[in-house]
């Protein structure tokens, strides 16, 4: 019997396995966490939206007990401050005048010193600019004149003289350079043009106004000027005409302006009636946005250089920080020492605020105030990104809005915040019962923005 020949087969199997690079798996330290793969198929992580509410929740918590803004005070002077300028080429120079006359320049905020001071007029230091260039700067006072000086410090043995003197005929209250020529502009009884090579102003503008009290160029339409009247009223120039463009009539005055560096025909101005306006230039018939949140007149306003946001100062002894479109502050900063805040201006690389108040102190604050100052581990910066979107993916729910709205005042703003909410109510109840009783169309209703306007004159 033949053996039963058995034929042979080859079997061909697939086996799948898991290639990983290992150096992408290396930790960078020793004390760093092991990198897990993960796999991002939503139906594997059913609670996601949970757990990432939590994280939103953590982190909405975490910035507001890292929100430490105050900085540094700068203190020298020896009388309040009335005015603030910053350098256009350097970061770290800023300008200061005070009530007393001496302007203290330089101030070197990297090291809150100051680097040199000078006696630049008798009485108020009503205004002060530095040129678009940066070698030297201009400031205005009581005593009627215009004087330009050199930003560099005397040599030894040299005497502190400015460049140029102008000897004007009445008080200037405020001062302005353009962005990109050898000309600048004053306010007082009439809005000045001036040419730096000329003693006489090389163009006057008055339109029945008793005296300005700001002016500013606007720094991307850089022929257009705005300024703010004693008549409750904010004028528009432009240099190129022999006459104003056009105002617009408030219920109350307006202290200062300022344009929007990156929005050519917007500006916000500072009221007496414890507000800001947004405008348009071109549509002054209402506001865009009325900002209200002061419990005094504010002061003075200056944008961040992205044009996103700006800061202000007010009589009650505080400062505020608005989105543009946004008609409540995100931030409010006090202390217990500072007084009316008189000026503020937002430093040129977005990360500062510096605010000067009539007790003689520039207190410099961080633009935003839970930021964490200094170098970032790259880990570091993207778990600040992460948490960042998280806060603004939950931002509306109820815990997370509450928290992150919740300010500390002091006890008398606090009150007057609540005394004037009571009082806005009882004027929208009376305006409604008021309605509810007349004749059908008789009362119209008048929004908020349409309020505050008067009229608009061309």
């Amino acid at each position: 019997m033949t053996p039963l020949s058995i034929p042979s087969f080859s079997y061909q199997m697939k086996v799948k396995v898991l290639s990983r690079n290992p150096d992408d798996y290396v930790r960078e330290t020793k004390l760093d966490i092991q990198r897990v793969p993960r796999n991002y198929d939503p139906t594997l992580h059913p609670f996601e939206l949970s757990r990432e509410y939590t994280r939103a929740l953590n982190a909405t918590k975490l910035e507001r007990v890292f929100a430490k803004p105050f900085l540094a005070s700068l203190d020298g002077h020896r009388d309040g401050v009335n005015c603030m300028a910053k350098h256009t080429k350097s970061l770290s120079t800023f300008l200061s005048g005070s009530c007393d006359g001496e302007v203290a320049i330089m101030w070197n905020l990297t090291k809150h010193e100051c680097v040199r001071t000078l006696q630049a007029h008798e009485g108020f230091v009503r205004g002060m600019v530095v040129r678009y260039c940066g070698t030297s700067f201009f400031t205005v006072g009581d005593d009627k004149t215009i004087k330009q000086w050199k930003m560099e410090a005397p040599g030894y043995g040299e005497e502190e003289e400015p460049l140029n003197t102008i000897l004007g005929k009445t008080v200037f209250t405020g001062l302005d350079h353009h962005w990109q020529e050898g000309v600048f502009a004053t306010c007082g009884q009439q809005v000045d043009i001036w040419d730096e090579q000329r003693s006489s102003p090389i163009r006057s503008f008055t339109w029945g106004v008793e005296s300005f009290s700001s002016i500013r160029f606007n720094p991307v339409e850089t022929e257009i000027l705005a300024s703010c009247a004693s008549d409750r009223s904010i004028v528009l120039y432009d240099m190129r005409e022999s006459a104003p463009l056009k105002k617009v009539i408030m219920t109350m005055r307006s202290n200062t302006l300022c344009w929007n560096p990156m929005e050519a025909y917007y500006f916000t101005c500072s009221n007496e009636d414890y507000n800001l306006y947004t405008y348009d230039m071109r549509y002054l018939d209402q506001p865009v946005t009325v900002h209200m949140d002061h419990v005094s007149a504010v002061l003075d306003v200056d944008y961040s250089p992205t044009g996103r946001e700006f800061v202000s100062a007010s009589f009650d002894k505080t400062i505020r920080i608005f989105p543009k479109d946004v008609g409540h502050s995100r931030e409010v900063y006090h202390t217990k020492r500072m007084q009316h805040v008189i000026c503020v201006k937002w430093s040129s690389d977005n990360k500062y605020v510096l605010s000067g108040s009539d007790e003689m102190n520039i207190r410099l604050w961080k633009a935003y105030a839970a930021e964490k100052l200094g170098v970032l581990a790259p880990r570091e910066r993207q778990a600040i990104n992460y948490n960042q979107k998280l806060k603004e993916k939950f931002q509306h729910h109820p815990q997370i809005r509450r928290i992150s709205h919740h300010r500390h005042l002091p006890k008398s703003i606090y009150h007057q915040t609540k005394e004037l909410r009571i009082m806005k109510e009882a004027r929208r109840r009376k305006e409604r019962n008021v309605r509810k009783h007349s004749r059908p169309g008789t009362v119209p209703v008048v929004s908020e923005k349409e309020k505050h306007v008067v009229t608009v004159v061309k």
